[in-house]
């Protein structure tokens, strides 16, 4: 029982699959800590809903329409600092791991795990702290993020393609209407790349791209 003075941790859903939304919010309804405060069905409107409604966590999916859970976490991220994702997939592949870490995710749970861990983790990471089901870090043991990676590494495949279009001379809105998505999430990549790269010139991406083989010359 959680001291009645204490806030509820609040917890957004994004999967498609309402079963393992209804699934979900059966399992922690039981813990009085917790607090759904809504769910979303794709990548592409978590956003919006985590934007309204300022989760402290969202537990995500990774293989969904319209936008995957990794580029959805990489943008949450970005513009929601304080709001942390866990991941929660049937994907055990290493690049996946690789790839929700690189992107913000603070933690990675596997669907088969128990309500118990996944409630452990939720608790874990909206403290701050990281969380990863025992497969999972077994994966990155065998398979480490690498910090010393590579300069084109740095960027995700998602940002390496918006780049790409970039330096072709598309706008924004061209982009976003190419690649299915919308215009804020365009700019989000934009933001992000210029970030990780310390590069704040449309320029110098473009200069950066070409050097890097991400569009060629």
């Amino acid at each position: 029982m959680s001291d009645l003075n204490e806030q509820p941790i609040l917890i957004q859903i994004v999967d498609d699959h309402p079963m393992v939304q209804g699934g979900l919010k059966a399992c922690l309804s039981f813990y009085d800590d917790i607090k759904i405060i809504g769910s979303t069905n794709d990548g592409s409107n978590a956003l919006d809903k985590a934007l309204e409604l300022k989760p402290d966590v969202i537990l995500m999916d990774i293989s969904m329409p319209n936008m995957n859970g990794i580029d959805a976490t990489e943008i949450i991220t970005e513009q929601l600092p304080d709001t942390k994702i866990l991941i929660l997939s049937m994907h055990n592949n290493p690049e996946f791991v690789k790839s929700a870490i690189q992107a913000g995710a603070s933690g990675y749970i596997l669907k088969d795990t128990t309500s118990a861990e996944i409630y452990y983790a939720i608790k874990a990471v909206a403290s701050g702290q990281t969380h990863f089901s025992s497969s999972i870090a077994k994966v990155l043991i065998n398979t480490p993020v690498d910090a010393s990676e590579s300069e084109s590494e740095k960027l995700t495949t998602r940002e390496q393609v918006v780049l790409s279009y970039m330096a072709q001379g598309e706008t924004s809105k061209e982009i976003a209407k190419i690649l299915n998505i919308s215009f804020r999430t365009v700019e989000a990549h934009r933001r992000n790349m210029k970030t990780k790269l310390g590069i704040n010139s449309l320029a110098k991406l473009i200069s950066y791209a070409v050097k890097h083989g991400i569009v060629k010359n």
